[in-house]
């Protein structure tokens, strides 16, 4: 049988998503150290890129459910002096239970995938942020009830985070407007296969954040672009979100950015400190939502 993977939001269908991000309020809410459905199984927890949430989140929920977590990194395997990615995989997952990758190129992941026999974990590629969605999303069904037919705005570069919030509109069925400068607009593919009336393409950030709900950001310049920060500084220095962008949203709208932010560039101290800021709830989330989707994707 093949294993169930988790490399896009549209992995899911709309009711495994409601289900997950339920599971992950109840184990918010319910903690108990006693539950260990993991115990005895091990994370493969490949990582090409440094890491903060992505790392502590992962490794803690395996061992509060029992089990344990690796960190692999290429300069510590084989995968660093170039062996093919589906040896690797092959390996890898004969050895382990379930593998999470957080790489550069989307096709590590899609590899892995192919080749492995236990589920694999899209931590991030340069294409997609699926996990960060699964905590967003919790964090705004805690404060707002279901985000089905509501408005959600973001505002930046049309990056990772940016599709992955394309797919999250087309699962939960609501709406997202995208204020990006011209050139850094999202993968038009990904554009493309959501539903026409759904993504909304806008060059003024105050008139994409009108009556939204939720106003998403990132920074300008993501990990491996740091050699394009100044030009990413001028290209984005009309998409910052700040007060003006907050009150042209609802009155009740949150906030949200997937972190590490840069205060004074994409986002003002006012906002991410704000009280319509649930940055830090989200960030909190990614242990429970990970937590949810490994319980999933091994318990079956």
């Amino acid at each position: 049988m093949q294993p169930r993977h988790f490399i896009s939001l549209l992995d899911l269908s709309s009711s495994e998503f409601r289900t997950l991000i339920s599971r992950a309020i109840d184990l918010k809410n319910n903690r108990n150290p006693d539950f260990q459905p993991l115990k005895g199984l091990v994370l493969a927890m490949i990582f090409e890129k440094s890491s903060t949430r992505t790392r502590i989140s992962f490794e803690t929920g395996m061992i509060q459910f029992g089990g344990s977590a690796l960190f692999l990194s290429p300069r510590d395997t084989q995968l660093g002096r170039g062996e093919p990615l589906q040896d690797s995989a092959k390996v890898i997952s004969s050895m382990v239970d379930c593998i999470m990758l957080r790489t550069f190129s989307h096709e590590t992941v899609t590899t892995f995938a192919k080749y492995s026999s236990v589920p694999v974990i899209n931590g991030l590629t340069e294409l997609l942020h699926p996990c960060q969605l699964l905590a967003d999303m919790q964090a705004y069904f805690e404060h707002r009830g279901d985000i089905k037919g509501k408005t959600v705005t973001w505002i930046g570069d049309g990056n990772n985070m940016c599709h992955s919030y394309i797919n999250a509109a087309r699962v939960l069925d609501f709406k997202l407007n995208i204020a990006c400068p011209e050139g850094y607009q999202p993968n038009q593919e990904i554009v493309a296969a959501a539903d026409a009336g759904r993504i909304h393409i806008f060059g003024s950030t105050e008139q994409a954040a009108e009556n939204s709900d939720l106003i998403v950001t990132d920074v300008w310049a993501s990990m491996g672009q740091e050699e394009e920060q100044k030009k990413r500084e001028i290209a984005f220095k009309d998409f910052q979100v700040n007060i003006a962008t907050m009150d042209a949203a609802n009155s009740d709208a949150l906030f949200m950015h997937c972190l590490p932010a840069h205060r004074g560039e994409e986002v003002s101290s006012e906002v991410i400190d704000g009280s319509q800021s649930v940055v830090f709830d989200a960030a909190e989330n990614r242990l429970h939502a990970q937590k949810a989707l490994l319980e999933f994707l091994l318990c079956k």
